[in-house]
């Protein structure tokens, strides 16, 4: 935005009373009533003329600190701002413009400085709810000294702060899945030397000595160490039903699931397996980082299920833990979810009654659209998750396949 002045309340103020007593006063003959009107009249026109003066340019750079937070928690923004122009800047009022999620929007004095001279302000944010959320940019305010004129300017520059998925820990039960599915082995290194020097390396700092391999530390004259393999890392494949037609008016169980995939994800990255989630868009990597990266950002789409459930097959092909977050809204377009899990492999689903979540107090049997009965036929845990229900307590339900009796829910195994 260009640096246009323009008149303030009060400047409109002036304006329109000089107008008036100008008028007055040269109807009843009042010379120097006139004169006073001009001169209220001027002012903040004389005020709009002197904010066209053209103003030392500024530039800003943004820190976030940490740029990746949790629910709730708070964030340090710190903003340097640098004059570079070739004379002493005015004295402005600045305002971040940040999402209005992480609350009211931080203002502050910019003293005068001189060219080069730097200032540093620094803010906290939080916000409750995951997504990216946008700091900036930075507004600049300017006002004459009699409050007639205002110019403001928009600088260039923004900066995110992601909130991640809120997570619910699961509790100390180890899921079992068995051992298909594993990725991530590497093999051990041979060198050109023969047998000897077989996954044999040279110490490094923080090496366990208990490693150190001293039939080659002698031959070589300097510590050697055994190279151990990396051990393989078992499958989890995460499926997330993400379709918009399914949490119409019902956005608090999109919510649930996406909190739920991330807290399994969680979960099962800490008992060693290697998590890929598919539904919440292009994950680049298996590493929790990058699927809570993609959960924090993920939104309902126009999308059906079928490139989802392509591409759980493909990494289920050779066996994974299976874990399905769905709802029970028009129930024909999960119908390929259940193929997705290998013969021998563990299934888990948990399936979503929309319409307690939109209706709230309402009880409906057949809510979870026949899935449950579906799932569990197909060999999977199941469990029917209505509105109220904890993360932690769907999960330990269907991974210890516990019956129960109550309405709205029902528990399967395989």
């Amino acid at each position: 935005m260009s640096r246009r002045p323009r008149l303030t309340g009060r400047g409109q103020v002036f304006l329109a009373l000089g107008v008036v007593v100008v008028v007055l006063g040269t109807l009843l003959g009042y010379p120097d009533i006139t004169r006073a009107g001009v001169l209220a009249a001027c002012l903040p026109l004389l005020a709009v003329v002197v904010g066209w003066r053209p103003v030392p340019p500024v530039s800003v750079q943004r820190r976030v600190d940490p740029a990746l937070v949790g629910p709730d928690q708070e964030a340090h923004v710190e903003l340097t701002i640098r004059g570079p122009g070739n004379r002493l800047s005015p004295l402005q009022v600045a305002e971040e413009e940040v999402d209005p999620l992480l609350g009211r929007c931080p203002r502050f004095f910019l003293p005068r400085m001189d060219p080069g001279e730097r200032h540093t302000v620094r803010y906290r944010v939080s916000s409750p709810f995951r997504g990216a959320h946008r700091l900036g940019p930075l507004r600049l305010e300017r006002r004459d000294p009699f409050g007639m004129t205002t110019a403001s300017l928009a600088l260039a520059g923004e900066g995110q702060l992601l909130v991640l998925p809120r997570i619910e820990p699961l509790g100390p039960e180890r899921v079992h899945g068995g051992g298909l599915g594993r990725e991530g082995q590497i093999p051990h290194m041979v060198a050109l030397h023969g047998e000897d020097d077989v996954s044999i390396r040279a110490y490094r700092d923080g090496d366990d000595l208990r490693r150190v391999h001293w039939p080659t530390t002698a031959h070589r004259g300097e510590l050697m160490v055994r190279q151990e393999d990396r051990p393989a890392r078992r499958r989890a494949v995460l499926v997330l039903d993400s379709r918009a037609t399914a949490y119409d008016g019902a956005e608090e169980a999109f919510e649930w699931a996406v909190r739920a995939v991330a807290s399994v994800a969680v979960h099962l990255a800490d008992d060693g397996y290697a998590v890929h989630v598919v539904g919440a868009g292009k994950v680049a990597s298996p590493q929790l980082v990058s699927v809570l990266r993609a959960l924090a950002i993920v939104e309902p789409t126009s999308e059906d299920l079928t490139g989802a459930v392509r591409e759980a097959h493909t990494l289920t092909a050779e066996g994974a833990v299976v874990v399905a977050v769905v709802s029970g809204r028009d129930p024909t377009s999960v119908l390929g979810v259940p193929s997705v899990r290998s013969p021998g492999s563990l299934g888990v689903a948990l399936v979503l009654d929309t319409t307690s979540f939109a209706e709230a107090g309402s009880a409906d049997d057949e809510g979870d659209g026949g899935l449950t009965h579906l799932f569990t036929a197909a060999g999977w845990r199941t469990r029917t998750v209505t509105d109220g229900d904890a993360v932690a307590d769907a999960w330990a339900t269907a991974t210890q396949g516990v019956d129960r009796s109550r309405s709205g829910l029902a528990v399967g195994r395989p």
